[in-house]
């Protein structure tokens, strides 16, 4: 009862909404510990300091995986909603856990970048746009789609809690729960 799940996908897609709808749905299971790394977080206290080259980018996302490993192979059920990018680091991240016999699941939340500069939840899409930022995944900074994900999440036309349901199937076919 326990291994790693990474959301990736742009940002505004709804990596971190869902994760934190999973957690909140699997809290009262007994014997169930759960983490949500949250990317935003992480970067701030786990990353500070890095920027948005790809180098950067590739070092933060292996550290968090790093983390999760930690977690996943000491009981804890790990949500990571971190976009990662590149495939060759979610692929690294995949690869160690396997290596090491830790349960793992990839989650494409594909929702299309117009969807979400739509939303602009953190209003990156709007500052990108105004030139006030650089970088933006998906914009003017690549972001690579995994070519074979455990689990493709469009949130433009499914809730929360569908999403959440999805996921949470998932964790049971795999073992995770």
């Amino acid at each position: 009862m326990s291994g790693t799940l990474w959301l990736t996908g742009l940002s505004g897609a709804g990596k971190t909404t869902i994760a934190r709808a999973v957690a909140r749905r699997l809290a009262g299971r007994a014997g169930l510990r759960t983490e949500v790394l949250d990317g935003d977080e992480l970067r701030e206290h786990l990353s500070p300091g890095l920027g948005f080259t790809r180098a950067d980018r590739d070092a933060h996302v292996t550290r968090v995986g790093y983390l999760a490993r930690l977690l996943a192979r000491n009981g804890v059920l790990v949500l990571v909603p971190v976009i990662a990018p590149y495939e060759r680091a979610r692929s690294a991240i995949r690869a160690e856990h396997a290596a090491e016999g830790t349960p793992y699941a990839l989650a494409y939340v594909s929702t299309p970048v117009a969807e979400c500069a739509r939303r602009d939840v953190k209003g990156l899409y709007a500052a990108q746009a105004q030139g006030r930022i650089a970088h933006l995944t998906g914009v003017d900074d690549p972001y690579e789609p995994p070519a074979d994900p455990d689990l493709d999440l469009d949130t433009t036309d499914i809730d929360t809690d569908e999403a959440a349901g999805r996921v949470i199937a998932l964790l049971s076919e795999r073992g995770m729960l």
